[in-house]
């Protein structure tokens, strides 16, 4: 049996967080996880989930995304940050990466 790829959506509740998840979640070669709504700010559910995924959306306020990134520590593990916390710093891929040759 093939491992599924995960991908979790950490601000499901959200417009855009929701929208993702859904397109997401009905695609059958995807795993997608959903936080149960009670421990949707825990971070100690979070880290779970953000480390156990293989890609991980970011859909929340600026201050959340940080702190969510802070949360990972799997090296494997992609972060998309749909926020605008992580757009200028220098550390972090934004646009089309596939145009520069180092990114």
């Amino acid at each position: 049996m093939t491992k599924l790829p995960r991908v979790f959506v950490d601000g499901q509740e959200g417009t855009t967080g929701l929208r993702i998840h859904e397109y997401l979640a009905a695609r059958q070669e995807l795993e997608v996880p959903r936080i149960d709504p009670e421990w949707r700010k825990d971070p100690a559910e979070r880290a779970r989930l953000l480390n156990a995924a293989d890609v991980a959306f970011l859909c929340l306020p600026d201050a959340a995304a940080r702190e969510a990134v802070s949360l990972v520590t799997n090296p494997t593990a992609r972060i998309i940050d749909a926020s605008t916390a992580h757009r200028t710093d220098p550390s972090w891929t934004f646009g089309l990466p596939e145009l520069t040759a180092n990114q």
